[in-house]
């Protein structure tokens, strides 16, 4: 199993002291969520030249290495003209990954909720036209449920994956997303075990159940807002007591997929940078004792 840092909380710090963060930190693995130099959301992947070969050079000098890319395009959005320049997007993107030597790119479906039919076609035409080339490439795409998506909840978005029947296309769980996933009951049991040998990928985070009476204020009441967090174990309502024993019992740590490797569990720690000097280790000290038993 690699345990990854996901670096979207320090991604301002630039490349090689990026790099250098997450190995003082005493991570192996960096997941590189989307960055502006490299595949910023929703656009045109830029990853020139000088910044791979800056990247190349952080991830030689401290032995860390990228478990993972996290692209996010409008490859499930009803308009057909950004469906077409999103799977070009992709396209680009599985060949820098190809380029870094990474096997495994995890997305959102990145549809609207507004169309749910509409989205799920558009997403299935997409795939149609990626998935020959993942194949080829030997690149593992796991598919991740997110807030206002035309399709939130796990289940559902498990059965998208394995509508596929393919070693190429497996299903990432979000803890932050938990009460969006079964519409605030947090059984995380029963989700991680609906997903099943299709669970690949892991994102920890903690966050509050917004279905709950004024956890969150939102004015004017009603309003449409997707409301979420990926603060520290323990600063949310998620059970992570039975979500890291329901780990242990499917054999996480020690899954072994066809095409990508081992499976990988992130730290997904987003809007508080200044708390990262002692939550990213926390983190990756939790994952290590709860799953490998350090």
């Amino acid at each position: 199993m690699k345990i990854a840092f996901d670096v979207d909380v320090i991604k301002d710090l630039g490349i090689t002291r990026m790099v250098h963060q997450v190995a003082d930190w005493g991570y192996k693995y960096i997941e590189q969520s989307p960055h502006p130099q490299i595949n910023p959301f929703y656009k045109h992947p830029k990853a020139s030249r000088e910044v791979i070969t800056e990247y190349k050079n952080a991830l030689r000098a401290t032995g860390v290495e990228v478990s993972s890319f996290i692209v996010v395009y409008r490859w499930s959005g009803p308009d057909e003209m950004r469906r077409q320049a999103a799977v070009t997007n992709w396209k680009r993107m599985i060949e820098i990954a190809v380029e870094m030597g990474v096997q495994v790119i995890n997305t959102e479906l990145s549809g609207t909720p507004n169309e749910p039919e509409i989205c799920e076609e558009m997403f299935y035409r997409s795939m149609e036209e990626l998935l020959p080339i993942v194949e080829r490439e030997g690149i593992r795409i796991e598919i991740q449920s997110h807030p206002w998506d035309f399709c939130e909840e796990n289940n559902e978005t498990a059965d998208l994956v394995k509508s596929f029947r393919s070693e190429n296309v497996k299903y990432l769980y979000s803890v932050p997303h938990t009460f969006f996933y079964d519409k605030g009951k947090g059984d995380v049991k029963s989700m991680l075990n609906y997903a099943g040998e299709d669970l690949s990928h892991v994102l920890i985070a903690d966050t509050m159940n917004h279905t709950k009476h004024c956890r969150y204020i939102v004015n004017p009441p009603g309003v449409d807002a997707v409301v979420h967090q990926h603060v520290g174990v323990g600063e949310g309502e998620v059970d992570f007591d039975t979500l890291f024993a329901t780990l242990r019992e499917m054999n996480f740590a020690n899954r072994q997929f066809k095409v990508g490797g081992e499976a990988i569990i992130a730290s997904s720690l987003f809007g508080y940078p200044e708390k990262m000097k002692y939550q990213a280790v926390e983190t990756r000290e939790l994952i290590e004792r709860q799953l490998l038993g350090r």
